[in-house]
């Protein structure tokens, strides 16, 4: 049985969490209930995904990336004010 926990959070945040939500297909509830699940198990040094992690893992660059990022961009200001 669930239990009701009242947060505060910044009016934001709750926008694009919801709308992350929806796109996923799940309850807000369900989406923070998860990634509660993953800390509990996090500690337990067992760490089963979530449906929600599982699907926007990757999504970040990797430091290989940022480089090559960083690399493709200080190109582009040389060629723009150079």
């Amino acid at each position: 049985m669930g239990t009701k926990l009242t947060l505060r959070v910044d009016e934001k945040l709750i926008r694009t969490a919801k709308r992350i939500a929806q796109s996923k297909r799940v309850s807000l509830s369900r989406m923070v209930s998860d990634y509660f699940k993953s800390l509990s198990t996090q500690q337990k040094k067992e760490m089963p995904e979530s449906p929600v992690l599982s699907e926007i893992a990757g999504v970040l660059p990797s430091k290989a990336d940022n480089k090559r990022l960083l690399k493709n961009y200080k190109k582009h200001i040389e060629r723009k004010y150079l």
